[in-house]
């Protein structure tokens, strides 16, 4: 995901994208701790973008 993606987006839709973003991550770091997750970087992945959402949002409540 890429922060030019998410520059033309409303705030309703960011909040979903942020809701949707963390049910993953939430997810990922469950299978973690039951040592079901195969590839430990979509942890890292899932964070970042966390973080382009809650930046987008910012930019757009300004």
């Amino acid at each position: 995901m890429k922060y030019s993606d998410l520059a033309d987006k409303n705030s309703a839709e960011l909040l979903a994208m942020l809701k949707e973003k963390k049910t993953e991550l939430f997810t990922l770091k469950i299978k973690q701790k039951m040592m079901q997750l195969n590839n430990t970087s979509e942890l890292r992945v899932a964070k970042k973008d966390i973080a382009k959402i809650n930046t987008a949002l910012t930019a757009v409540a300004n």
